[in-house]
């Protein structure tokens, strides 16, 4: 068997844990740590840190892959320019697509590896993507837009354990443990440090209050900025005389409004999706959806016409946002994913 792995290396418990593991396993092993964008407050300094000391303990050479201009071209600005068209855009996901299961993979690839490992919490046969076993933990729906061709060449070696184990083997890393352990929870999107809207800042003045609209488009109030909000929120806007809550169910970048409703304003029964990715061949078939990444899988049936997914839900779902993904399930097995264009 090929036994040369190339661990993706964040300076996190997960990945740490994921070389040590393989290495157990008889692998030969060396890391990886991808330098994504030119922050200067100490953050890569001390994700390296922490891996240099796992490196150590483990006795195995690591790179550095500076992939910022190309994270800035493709993952940044699209999150940027998504928030500034009145779209809600997942970063993540493009980023496993084009970065860390593209450039990466192909930096392992071209430096005789056999294997990508990561830490994420997910399955995968070399087919198909899976949930993992931790159902808290899984992230089988970030995964969900990687090239299928990739597949055979990843390896995710937490997808059995749940998190509590992966700390009770991080122990056994020695002094190298305690550095890491102290690091916080990666975040969810690496390059925001406190929230998204201070991101937007940077590019465009957000903070312009505009009118709160109803659904007839009458003005009913006032709101700070379209780009403060996305679909569903339910706060951080005024409307006049309302007793009910309010949410979101429209962004209108150009003359800067909001469109906000009772919750039954929310309810989406048909979906349509672009860009797809699909691991089957299906296109006319009944599966589960995700629609957002914390959502419960919803029945539906998927049609695949002109390169288009029309998905219909077999229940209502509610504050769907374009942007957004919808990850195709057939049990806990992933069977495809589009990008949500509208909805109805």
């Amino acid at each position: 068997m090929d036994k040369k792995v190339m661990v993706g290396m964040s300076g996190g418990i997960d990945s740490s844990v994921t070389a040590y593991m393989l290495q157990k396993e008889g692998y030969e092993v060396e890391g990886v740590y991808l330098k994504l964008h030119n922050r200067t407050d100490g953050y890569h300094e001390k994700n390296l840190g922490h891996i240099e000391d796992v490196a150590k303990f483990l006795n195995i050479k690591y790179h550095i892959l500076d992939l910022a201009d190309k994270f800035t071209a493709e993952i940044y600005d699209y999150f940027v320019e998504s928030y500034l068209e009145g779209t809600t855009p997942n970063p993540c996901v493009k980023c496993n697509k084009q970065i860390k299961f593209g450039a990466m993979l192909k930096f392992a690839q071209d430096n005789g590896c056999n294997y990508l490992a990561t830490g994420h919490y997910a399955k995968t046969d070399g087919k198909f993507f899976y949930e993992a076993d931790d159902k808290t933990k899984d992230q089988s729906y970030f995964l969900s837009q990687v090239d299928k061709e990739a597949l055979p060449f990843m390896m995710f070696p937490l997808s059995t354990y749940k998190k509590e184990d992966i700390v009770r083997l991080g122990a056994e890393l020695d002094s190298a443990y305690k550095r890491i352990t102290e690091k916080n929870e990666s975040q969810e999107i690496c390059f925001v440090e406190t929230v998204y809207t201070d991101v937007i800042k940077r590019h465009s003045n957000i903070d312009m209050p505009g009118r709160v609209l109803d659904e007839e488009g009458n003005i009913v109030g006032e709101h700070k900025g379209y780009a403060h909000y996305t679909i569903g929120k339910r706060r951080g806007f005024t409307v006049h005389g309302a007793h009910e809550p309010h949410f979101v169910t429209k962004l209108n970048p150009k003359d800067n409004t909001i469109v906000v409703g009772e919750k039954e304003a929310l309810e989406v029964n048909e979906v349509i999706g672009i860009n797809l990715n699909m691991f089957i061949d299906d296109i006319d078939f009944n599966c589960t959806v995700k629609l957002r990444y914390r959502s419960t899988s919803t029945p539906c049936h998927v049609k695949i016409e002109n390169e288009k997914a029309y998905i219909t839900l077999k229940e209502p779902a509610f504050g769907v946002a374009a942007g957004q993904l919808a990850v195709f399930y057939d049990g806990q097995k992933v069977v495809g994913s589009a990008w949500i264009e509208s909805t109805k």
